[in-house]
């Protein structure tokens, strides 16, 4: 079993019959949805991947946070900021 545990927001991905290993970052905030997988591969391993996933996590709940929203839902100005913080 892995060391390492999903927590909220973040999901471990380490079956032995995929391709990917790896964390996804998985949010949903007003109707909107954010998704981002973060690779041990592309970032160096599993240590790695998590920080990235974690850093990326706190700009996005910080943006999140502060949005006003429009109409009970998140602005498209904020669904951009969002959107590209997960690029």
């Amino acid at each position: 079993m892995s060391q390492y545990v999903s927590k909220k927001n973040l999901t471990r991905f380490t079956y032995e019959n995929s391709a990917f290993l790896g964390w996804r970052l998985y949010m949903t905030r007003k109707g909107k949805s954010f998704i981002k997988y973060f690779s041990d591969k592309q970032y160096g391993g599993p240590k790695q991947s998590l920080a990235a996933a974690e850093a990326a996590l706190e700009e996005l709940k910080e943006i999140v946070g502060k949005a006003k929203l429009v109409n009970g839902t998140l602005s498209d100005t904020t669904v951009k900021k969002a959107t590209k913080i997960l690029k």
